[in-house]
């Protein structure tokens, strides 16, 4: 095992100055010594095609090479009409295909999510668990890390407010770490 757990960090937006990837951010920040996370940029990638999957496109080849290169994944994603954006479920889509090649395939996985809402991100991280079924991922149940009222939760450098939630994002992570090392 190599002396860091890298894990691929993945908000599931495009909007420059989104609450999750501020929150995505802060992981990186507040992520344990012993893990490294890498923020993975998805703006480029295509909407999913099959027609595209004879010769998958580079930026698609990417993608796959780097989900299988880390030791696990840090989903971040906020909530569209109760389920998860299309962006990001356009990103597993591509990570799972061409069938059988599926680079999720039984990596650690954790989630987390900002939104404006009072419920935080409940359903949309409820609905992205219902991916990892079909993925083979194996998630991280708990802690579970609901920001809601995103606009207020973050100070103007984009940096969390509220001690008790960077505690929770530090506690997912040595999770998602612990689920590396089993």
């Amino acid at each position: 095992m190599r002396s860091k757990i890298k894990i691929l960090g993945i908000a599931g937006s495009l909007r420059v100055s989104s609450f999750n990837k501020q929150l995505l951010r802060e992981a990186v920040r507040l992520a344990p010594e012993n893990c490294e996370i890498e923020i993975l940029d998805i703006s480029e990638v295509p909407l999913y095609n099959q027609d595209l999957e004879d010769v998958l496109p580079t930026v698609v080849q990417a993608l796959k090479k780097k989900i299988e290169e880390v030791d696990a994944i840090l989903f971040v994603t906020p909530e569209y009409n109760y389920s998860i954006p299309g962006i990001l479920k356009n990103v597993i889509d591509w990570g799972s295909r061409p069938y059988p090649d599926n680079s999720w395939n039984g990596k650690p996985v954790a989630v987390m999510g900002a939104s404006i809402g009072g419920f935080g991100t409940v359903r949309a991280q409820m609905a992205l668990r219902q991916c990892f079924v079909f993925l083979n991922m194996k998630d991280v149940k708990q802690p579970e890390v609901f920001v809601s009222k995103a606009q207020d939760a973050f100070d103007d450098k984009g940096k969390l407010k509220d001690e008790t939630t960077k505690a929770k994002i530090v506690e997912l992570i040595k999770a998602l770490a612990e689920s590396v090392k089993k």
